[in-house]
């Protein structure tokens, strides 16, 4: 027997999108964007990256995603990866300005919100932000 769950906590980079399988079952799926900052000890440069999910969640919770959570918002995600079917690994893709970008996909077996309904981890216009920030571009989201 084999186990792996992955967790992560970061910003919707979209609002979820929320539809109703044949059967009747809920699913949403919503992109979410985690970053790690550090200082560049070769040239003392603060440095970020974003790394990018793309979260399934399925059922009752998937209703509440859909209802309560919104682009900007921050929440923490448990669940397992799904790799590509064709590369074994991330899915990849190609952004406008022509870089290869990465996004993982999670199917999630839970969703916890981080913050009150109002709240979009501090941020009143809901944007998801970089380091400095600056809202992010949206053609810098892969979805």
């Amino acid at each position: 027997m084999s186990f792996s769950k992955v967790i992560v906590m970061g910003n919707l980079g979209s609002d979820p999108e929320m539809r109703y399988m044949p059967d009747g079952k809920a699913v949403t799926n919503f992109s979410l964007a985690t970053n790690r900052r550090w200082n560049d000890t070769a040239t003392g440069e603060t440095r970020e990256e974003a790394t990018w999910f793309r979260v399934t969640v399925w059922g009752r919770q998937a209703e509440s995603v859909n209802q309560y959570l919104m682009k900007g918002r921050q929440c923490l995600v448990e669940g397992r990866i799904k790799p590509d079917p064709q590369t074994g690994g991330p899915r990849l893709y190609t952004r406008q300005d022509g870089s290869v970008g990465a996004s993982f996909e999670i199917t999630a077996t839970s969703v916890t919100f981080i913050g009150g309904r109002g709240d979009s981890n501090g941020q009143e216009d809901g944007a998801y932000r970089d380091g400095n920030g600056r809202p992010q571009e949206e053609d810098e989201i892969p979805f």
